[in-house]
């Protein structure tokens, strides 16, 4: 089974920046590698997203700001001008196939907070 461990998360100042990893574990081959984002009492939305070949893709909301790269199963998530807003609980995705069934993993998640 697949296992992710997440680390980085922490409380900086609006302006700041953070660098979260996520590794994962107990596979050699995993497919695409994401970030979401869950701030409290909401629902849990896509932040960036890269696939084995290193094609990223970005939520609007942080186009330009987060800097998603991969290191074959450890993914980072390089966040700088952060904003109140980024606040939340950061979790790491992976994807892999097993055989011909879609497979998905969460990590445990890692706090955020961006105070203004």
């Amino acid at each position: 089974q697949v296992r992710l461990v997440e680390s980085g998360g922490g409380l900086v100042r609006a302006g700041g920046s953070l660098r979260l990893s996520c590794a994962a574990s107990g596979r050699s081959s995993i497919d695409a590698m994401a970030w979401y984002r869950q701030p409290l009492g909401e629902q849990r939305d896509w932040v960036a997203r890269i696939s084995p070949r290193n094609n990223t893709n970005y939520n609007d909301l942080v186009k330009g700001r987060f800097t998603i790269s991969r290191d074959k199963n450890t993914v980072h998530l390089q966040m700088n001008s952060l904003k109140p807003e980024d606040t939340g609980v950061y979790y790491c995705n992976a994807e892999w196939w097993d055989y011909d069934e879609p497979k998905s993993a969460w990590g445990q998640g890692t706090q955020v907070t961006v105070s203004s």
